[in-house]
């Protein structure tokens, strides 16, 4: 049986209670689907090859998603159109699916066993039809509640990334391009579902809309106009709440990774120029600019002591404002 069913023939009398019972049943559990009814005799001489015919043209309209072939109950004689070979050659040849629903349930023909199935009474043929409008509801509903929570775990997973990348201060600057790359691609995921939900669910409520509009009279389907674009609207807001919160959500994280990355920036700018000034102060040249000298021999080794140089050589004496070159003459020692 097809899964998803929008139209209905039924092949039965329009005089009989068979086509009401049908509808009645229709219109509580799936009201969205339209029947049309091949109207044919159900019993008496010819009827048989009647009801063939009828189906064979309701199979080669192909207007109907399923056929139900019904009758209420009555004698053996009554119901033995049901028995004719005609009549189970014309089920067998139909490609579309057939639900035989004929007499009562105690009732059984050769029709039960030549169709896709046998249902006990017109009413459970129409249930077997067609699905319950409260599950499509209720799967509808899971659908939406999985894709709240997938957005959820994509966004506290980022989440979590964002606070290890703040404690991490190396490479700050490749860790902002990936972080700003995953980001792009949440904010392109996010974009996609929900485009993908709200596309989902207009489809369907627009194609329940019009099955509806063709099948109800004029003032049902005003009030299910109006609870369908009551629907339509309030999943819209739903969804606009839902991508707000999520930009919301993604505008704070970044505010908090730029304001992470300067204060990470600021304090190693500080450590630096304090780094820079404790050298400034070990600095040799900063100790000449205090008045005190500097002298090395001609290998550049700098003069400690007066057992370090000899009478006649040459040594180079750094001032902070220059160089003296000279030739020791004299040695005296303290």
């Amino acid at each position: 049986m097809p899964t998803e069913v929008n139209t209905i023939g039924v092949i039965s009398s329009s005089n009989g209670a068979v086509i009401r019972d049908i509808i009645k049943v229709l219109n509580k559990r799936y009201p969205f689907a339209e029947v049309l009814l091949f109207d044919t005799v159900v019993q008496g001489e010819g009827s048989a090859e009647k009801i063939a015919y009828a189906i064979a043209a309701a199979d080669q309209s192909k207007q109907c998603d399923v056929l139900i072939v019904a009758r209420g109950g009555g004698s053996l004689e009554d119901l033995w159109a049901f028995n004719e070979e005609v009549l189970a050659r014309a089920i067998f040849a139909a490609k579309t699916p057939i639900i035989s629903a004929v007499g009562h349930e105690t009732d059984t023909t050769i029709a039960d066993f030549v169709a896709d199935i046998r249902a006990p009474t017109p009413s459970a043929a129409a249930m077997l039809a067609t699905p319950d409008r409260l599950e499509l509801l209720n799967k509808l509903n899971k659908l939406n509640n999985n894709l709240t929570r997938l957005s959820q775990q994509v966004l506290e997973r980022y989440q979590s990334q964002l606070q290890q990348l703040s404690l991490s201060t190396p490479n700050l600057t490749r860790q902002l391009n990936l972080f700003a790359q995953r980001l792009d691609g949440l904010n392109t995921h996010l974009n996609y579902q929900m485009k993908s939900l709200v596309s989902l669910n207009q489809s369907k409520i627009s194609t329940l809309f019009e099955q509806l509009k063709q099948y109800s009279p004029s003032a049902k389907i005003s009030h299910n106009q109006q609870l369908n674009y009551l629907a339509k609207t309030q999943l819209k807001q739903s969804i606009q709440r839902l991508v707000i919160q999520h930009k919301n959500t993604l505008n704070g994280l970044h505010e908090r990774l730029e304001k992470s990355i300067n204060n990470t920036l600021d304090w190693q700018k500080n450590k630096l120029s304090q780094h820079a000034l404790g050298l400034n102060h070990l600095s040799p040249l900063n100790t000449l600019s205090r008045g005190y000298s500097i002298s090395t021999m001609q290998d550049n080794q700098v003069l400690h002591s007066t057992a370090d140089v000899k009478i006649g050589e040459k040594m180079t004496t750094l001032l902070s404002d220059g160089k003296i070159y000279s030739q020791v003459k004299k040695i005296e020692k303290t």
